[in-house]
């Protein structure tokens, strides 16, 4: 039922129930006549609304997104999305462009330290601006809606769907892998059990927040078992006297530095995810506590792992041997633990799984919040009744996905778009020290020291400018991509005077609007 609050001012605002779906709107404002009249076309969808014969609750209740992120699923937020398949499969971007064992591990800590400075960031806008959507809901307050609709332009159109679509098919390849082994997998099987996966993800984040979350933490708990797998005996061999792959590790004949800033750019992309609790800040316990806490404590035991488990294939596999190898994680096990080996590709999917699991549990707040501020159409800002699911949100995400998976060169799509990742989180990070100096009275629980996203912003923009000098064609096909964004906020967005069908696909009749934040429907 559609119906409008009498409020002071120009504005209505409007409660939408659909009882076909189970789902509620988030409310939003209808816009006015100068006149102060209602749209004629709000009356006539009123009417028809009426005609449905849809009874009106007896005791309407509050239908959100219930605060159901604790201290221990945020960790398993953050930690299930870093760690993918990365670390398990090939770190050897980094020993190539660093030139030496000691060098490399350097780089994987001071990536993890400015991975810090970048969380700890995220961590002080995430308690003064307590909104989910992540990059999107700070870039809006820090430098406006057209800003925020590049950035969520760039990242429906092209990111998030071709980096949902790689993980997946890394967790395809793996989790058939033991099934096919010693023969080749057939593609058409790994696009298929990749769908699969997919739709089970989606599925699990349609039917339960709570059950995500407890997933998640399972899911965590395997990788950091399978990351002690190896570290443990590797560690174990260091202490027996197994040293000799790190006789002059600092070699300076062998340093390349012009790989240096290569080798910071993979080690940073290993790290990324640490932003991903910011996305769903709404249904975080206690933010102001626990969004920095998480945050610390996952970067820690990331580093940490990443760290020790570079260390034990050291310890192992020499530099040449880890070079030629294309899964450095199984050519470990095969050297160490023998017939166990065959379990490291199941917890390379495992690791997989964790990684879809939590980019689409955040991904899907940010597309239910850019709905709730009217830059996406309307219905993706609705709400499961029964489940408090944003069920619209998440299902938009699967043919997108689905669609990466079997056509085009995904891997070519990651690698001119990934540097708009960096851009962006820089322009984030930038917006922190703007509202540093433009709100200064903004409550700030957490605060951060300046220099810390001084630093990281620097370092972004630093990645940013390495990606147009190492690869120009890619990263300016990205960036056009990106330029798109200008025109079609200016189309669906900003213009007043459209179609009236584009005005029914967006579900706004004018703009500006304002919005509210109560979410109602029956009990």
């Amino acid at each position: 039922m559609l119906r409008s609050s009498s409020l002071p001012g120009p504005f209505f605002f409007f409660e939408f129930y659909n009882s076909a779906w189970g789902l509620t709107m988030s409310s939003r404002s209808a816009s006015t006549h100068q006149d102060g009249k209602t749209l004629q076309s709000d009356l006539k969808v009123s009417q028809k609304r009426t005609d449905l014969n849809v009874k009106l609750p007896a005791q309407e209740k509050k239908v959100e997104l219930g605060k159901k992120v604790t201290l221990l699923r945020g960790i398993s937020i953050i930690i299930g999305t870093i760690i993918g398949a990365g670390i398990f499969i090939s770190p050897k971007g980094i020993l190539r462009n660093t030139g030496s064992v000691g060098m490399s591990l350097v780089v994987w800590i001071a990536c993890g330290v400015l991975s810090l400075f970048g969380a700890l960031s995220y961590a002080e806008l995430g308690t003064c601006i307590r909104k989910s959507g992540g990059h999107y809901t700070y870039i809006m307050e820090a430098f406006g809606p057209q800003m925020a609709f590049i950035r969520l332009w760039a990242e429906l159109i092209a990111i998030r769907p071709a980096a949902m679509a790689v993980i997946s098919l890394a967790f395809g390849q793996y989790i058939l892998e033991p099934l096919f082994m010693p023969c080749a997998i057939p593609p058409m099987a790994v696009k298929l059990a990749t769908t699969i996966g997919i739709t089970s993800v989606m599925y699990l984040n349609c039917m339960s927040v709570t059950w995500t979350a407890r997933i998640q933490i399972l899911l965590t708990f395997s990788k950091l078992l399978a990351i002690i797998i190896i570290i443990v005996p590797g560690v174990y061999l260091l202490f027996k006297g197994e040293t000799k792959n790190f006789e002059d590790a600092f070699d300076l004949t062998n340093i390349n530095l012009s790989g240096m800033p290569l080798a910071f750019y993979s080690g940073m992309y290993a790290y990324a995810g640490w932003f991903y609790l910011n996305f769903v800040t709404e249904e975080v316990e206690n933010p102001e506590k626990t969004l920095p806490l998480a945050i610390c404590i996952s970067m820690a035991i990331v580093t940490s792992c990443y760290v020790l488990t570079n260390i034990a294939y050291y310890t192992v596999i020499s530099a040449e041997e880890l070079l030629a190898s294309d899964a450095v994680a199984v050519t470990f096990a095969e050297r160490l633990l023998g017939n166990f080996s065959i379990a490291i590709p199941v917890f390379v999917a495992l690791s997989c799984f964790g990684s879809m699991n939590g980019g689409l549990f955040a991904l899907s707040r940010m597309v239910y919040v850019a709905s709730r501020e009217g830059q996406l159409p309307e219905v993706l800002s609705m709400i499961h009744v029964r489940r408090h699911t944003p069920l619209a949100a998440v299902l938009i995400l699967y043919p997108m996905t689905v669609i990466q998976v079997f056509v085009g060169d995904i891997y070519s799509l990651l690698n001119f778009m990934s540097f708009l990742r960096w851009l962006f989180i820089g322009v984030v990070v930038l917006g922190l020290i703007y509202l540093r100096y433009t709100k200064p009275d903004l409550p700030r629980p957490f605060k951060v020291p300046l220099f810390i996203p001084v630093v990281f912003c620097l370092t972004c923009f630093f990645m940013v400018f390495l990606s147009l000098y190492s690869d120009p064609v890619n990263t300016g096909i990205g960036f056009a991509i990106s330029i798109t964004g200008i025109p079609a906020y200016y189309v669906f967005i900003h213009f007043n005077n459209r179609p009236k069908w584009l005005q029914r696909a967006i579900g706004n009749q004018h703009l500006p609007v304002v919005y509210t934040h109560r979410l109602m429907s029956t009990g």
